[in-house]
């Protein structure tokens, strides 16, 4: 599932693994979201969001996305 992830974590300066410790998750996990390795629980994907601000339709591209 393509996401904001990258852009938003350079944005506001944050590491992976600083990501990773404020929803609980590896630094590897980030960067596996990232790179669209892993699409994340909704409840990860929800914290993630919360955490920059953003709702989960804006940070994540369920259009641009293929169905698993």
């Amino acid at each position: 599932m393509k996401n904001r992830l990258k852009e938003m974590r350079e944005a506001t300066g944050l590491t992976q693994k600083e990501v990773g410790e404020k929803v609980g998750v590896s630094r590897q996990a980030i960067n596996a979201i990232e790179t669209g390795k892993y699409d994340p629980s909704i409840w990860l994907a929800y914290d993630l969001a919360r955490l920059f601000g953003s709702s989960i339709e804006n940070f994540f591209d369920f259009e641009g996305s293929e169905r698993k």
